[in-house]
């Protein structure tokens, strides 16, 4: 079986850690409320929610799951965790 392997095993494993980081990001762009999008000076919701929820469904698609498309999509939802969702937590009320 090659799922037993381990290249296999490997494919799979960060397969689904790539899905979870972007239903994470997804479902964390759609949390936000658009104001405050501009008020921490990104790119709108409705353009980040786009560009994530394709990101996602490239990831559920079992076509090509390492295409350049793919990657440019991770790529996004990687830059969405780690700049867009800081500035938007800075905005909190307290």
């Amino acid at each position: 079986m090659d799922l037993l392997s381990l290249p296999g095993t490997i494919s799979l494993v960060v397969y689904f850690v790539l899905l979870a980081v972007k239903l994470f990001a997804f479902v964390s762009a759609v949390m936000y409320p658009a104001e405050a999008y501009r008020a921490a000076g990104k790119w709108t919701k409705p353009g980040w929610c786009a560009v994530l929820g394709l990101a996602l469904v490239l990831q559920v698609i079992p076509a090509a799951p390492i295409s350049i498309i793919n990657l440019a999509f991770t790529i996004a939802a990687f830059v969405y965790l780690a700049d867009v969702r800081p500035a938007l937590m800075g905005l909190r009320r307290r």
